[in-house]
């Protein structure tokens, strides 16, 4: 799978109003050309990277593409990684999960047709953080690798949770630390697997890691990559509490409290 490179970016922005409602073409939807037409033909007065109304869009008819966004944040479509992000960012634009019966779903929602992807883990991926400011007020403010800018605050938290994966036995060596005076902070840090420790292999034993989330929308959760996290506790304050590690975070005058693994 290639096309996802070439013919889908070069698509006609000047498409007809899109239908409502379903038709023929509707059956060719869950292809990346046909899709990535729709959802430019759709956009609207929607400027930049602004999230279409999908609370507001509730179709019937379901597809399935075979598209699974990996536990390492790539996107892969028919065995094939899809290399070029503004493609990845304008889908990303349509994500929605649902919890059906117990199970999580994900898709590719649209007001005529939710298209089922697969999702590994989290389905956005934290690889920046920063400390912006704004009316006498300092905050963390997050990025996604698809676009998606949060701060944390009550709605947007950071969780860490458990997470069973294939592991390379090298996971650890982005957290080496080069310099001394960081060493207690990158050995905390490696007690948390990230994004750069999962590999597609099915020969790997699996593996429980505890690995750090944080809310983005629509039910959305990202998983905040290894460099990200490593930034994080050096923004913040590492402390020992009650006998565990406490990492704690300013952002919008409060504090916010992580309980770092022991193991």
């Amino acid at each position: 799978m290639n096309n996802d490179n070439n013919s889908v970016e070069d698509s006609h922005e000047g498409i007809a109003e899109a239908p409502t409602s379903k038709t023929s073409s509707l059956d060719s939807l869950d292809n990346l050309d046909a899709l990535s037409q729709y959802i430019k033909s759709t956009k609207g007065t929607r400027e930049g990277r602004a999230i279409p109304p999908l609370e507001k869009w509730h179709p019937e008819d379901i597809a399935d593409m075979d598209l699974t966004i990996k536990a390492n944040g790539e996107w892969w479509h028919e065995g094939g990684q899809m290399t070029r992000e503004s493609l990845v960012s304008l889908f990303a634009t349509i994500l929605w999960k649902e919890e059906n019966n117990g199970d999580t779903e994900y898709f590719l929602k649209t007001p005529v047709q939710k298209i089922r992807i697969q999702v590994e883990d989290a389905p956005l991926l934290i690889n920046d953080v920063g400390i912006v400011h704004e009316d006498d007020m300092s905050w963390l403010e997050f990025t996604t690798t698809t676009g998606d800018v949060v701060r944390l605050d009550d709605e947007h938290s950071i969780v860490l949770k458990a997470y069973n994966s294939n592991k390379s036995d090298s996971n650890d060596s982005d957290f080496s630390a080069s310099d001394s005076n960081n060493s207690d902070k990158a050995n905390q840090a490696n007690q948390v697997s990230t994004a750069d420790d999962v590999v597609d292999s099915q020969e790997l034993a699996s593996t429980e890691q505890v690995r750090p989330y944080m809310m983005v929308r629509n039910g959305l959760t990202a998983l905040i990559g290894r460099n990200t996290f490593y930034h994080l506790t050096e923004i913040g304050a590492l402390s020992e509490e009650n006998g565990k590690t406490i990492l704690k975070l300013q952002s919008g005058g409060k504090s916010y409290s992580l309980s770092m693994p022991t193991d």
